[in-house]
């Protein structure tokens, strides 16, 4: 899969680069990225380097990773990805750092990628989990134009190693 650059207002979404491992290893870090989005072995250097990596290699065509900036691709303000990509299908995911939050950068985030997702990968469906403790992450959902189909009970196990519950939203490719 080639790489892509996408836009939306205010906001550059690119591919992962080697010069971003230090913004990374500060995100990895901070409480709520911590505990929302877990990453094993990303909270030292070599971790958040492979991390980096990792999301920047589309290689094998099961994800795609972009990270979410301002319109200069300067400074890192986020996160967001298609994971398990396969059959038509595909979840998302997403963060922001703490100066970040509460300006709809995740939710126009998602929203960009989702609408490149479905016109260029021809997905069908694409589910948004979140755990029910995290209403900020249930207001991107909905912004983003995700309804809310359940709750999985105890689906997920977070950054402070208990299991959650969860939310999960879907968008399909013909919601309008």
């Amino acid at each position: 899969m080639d790489h892509v650059e996408l836009t939306a207002p205010g906001l550059l979404l690119r591919p992962w680069r080697e010069g971003d491992v230090p913004a990374v290893l500060a995100a990895l870090r901070e409480p709520a990225v911590a505990q929302w989005n877990p990453s094993p072995g990303g909270t030292d250097l070599p971790g958040a380097r492979e991390w980096v990596r990792r999301r920047a290699d589309w290689s094998a065509g099961d994800h795609v990773s972009l990270a979410v900036t301002g319109p200069d691709g300067g400074a890192l303000l986020g996160s967001v990805s298609l994971h398990r990509i396969h059959a038509g299908d595909a979840s998302i995911g997403y963060w922001t750092v703490a100066g970040a939050r509460g300006r709809g950068v995740a939710s126009a985030a998602v929203t960009a990628l989702t609408t490149w997702a479905f016109a260029q990968l021809r997905l069908h469906r694409i589910e948004l989990c979140h755990a029910v403790a995290n209403p900020a992450s249930c207001r991107v959902a909905e912004r983003a134009g995700y309804p809310a189909e359940g709750t999985l009970r105890e689906s997920y196990r977070y950054g402070d190693g208990r299991r959650y519950d969860e939310h999960l939203h879907a968008r399909l490719a013909t919601d309008i």
